[in-house]
Formats: C-alpha cells, sequence, structure tokens
C-alpha cells in the first residue's frame, strides 16, 4: 500500500490528525511539516491506475481540479498567502495528490534566487527538520482556519 492510501485509511479510521474535510474526490489534510504555513495536501480518494490527471475521465478532471482550485483559495485565505505554489507529481508517491504552499516573500531565506524561487530551493533537512511539526494546539487550530474558511466558501 502506498503512504497516500495509508494516509487514506488512517482518515476513515479516526486516526489522522491532520484531516481537516472530505470532498467529493478527495481528502484535504494540514501537512505535516510547516516551514510554509498552511502547508496543506488534497488526496485524490482513489489510486489503482488513476495515477495521471490524463487518466481520470473528463468530468472527474473538472472535479478533482476544481475542488482541488477550492481548497487552495481557503488555504490562501486562511493563511494569508501572498502566493500559492501548487504541485501534483507523483515520482515518490505515485497516488494523485496535490501539494499546495502557501507562499511569503522571505520564506526561502536567502536560498534561491535572492531569496526567491520554488519551494524546492529550501533544502529538504530544513523544510521537513521535526522543528517545523506543529504542535498539537498550533494544529487544532490550523484546522480550525482552514475548515472555517472550507465552508465559507460551500467547499
Amino acid at each position: 500500500m502506498c503512504l497516500i492510501c495509508d494516509r487514506i485509511k488512517m482518515i476513515r479510521e479516526g486516526r489522522n490528525p491532520y484531516f481537516v474535510k472530505e470532498l467529493e474526490t478527495g481528502y484535504v489534510v494540514i501537512g505535516d511539516h510547516q516551514h510554509f504555513r498552511g502547508y496543506t495536501l488534497f488526496l485524490y480518494k482513489h489510486h489503482g491506475d488513476k495515477t495521471e490527471l490524463f487518466h481520470l475521465d473528463k468530468a472527474e478532471q473538472v472535479r478533482f481540479t476544481g475542488e482541488m482550485i477550492s481548497v487552495a483559495e481557503a488555504v490562501s485565505r486562511a493563511f494569508g498567502a501572498e502566493k500559492m505554489n501548487y504541485e501534483l507529481l507523483g515520482m515518490g508517491d505515485a497516488h494523485l495528490h496535490w501539494h499546495l504552499f502557501p507562499r511569503a516573500e522571505g520564506d526561502i531565506g536567502d536560498y534561491g534566487n535572492k531569496g526567491k524561487g520554488p519551494v524546492w530551493w529550501y533544502p529538504m533537512e530544513k523544510m521537513y527538520s521535526d522543528g517545523n511539526r506543529p504542535a498539537p494546539r498550533e494544529l487544532e487550530d490550523m484546522k480550525r482556519r482552514l475548515l472555517a474558511e472550507l465552508e465559507a466558501e460551500g467547499v
């Protein structure tokens, strides 16, 4: 089973502390590491052979990407993003899932091009350090804020 499927199983069993909300096509979860405050994932509900957006039928493509856009807007409002970054990669976990990064000037320090550039220009060992895991109270606050924005948007 893949890591995303494991996380979805935890959601379904009520054991994923990062879970925010279930939507028609996927699950909204706060990221485990919060160097980019408000980092959120949108996990597609199904795995199987649907590992690319073009594997989905046209109606499902529209629903999945439409919901991702709504989640990104809610993340932006909840965490005051200056800009949103979106990633749908899949070389590590081939299960469809969006990475939604709220960005702010200076969030990659002196890395990149004078402190500007994609999230992957920030060192992974710093981004994924245990010091970037939200404390339980902080996590609950983040989930509450994001859920309020999702519900305000009617998602």
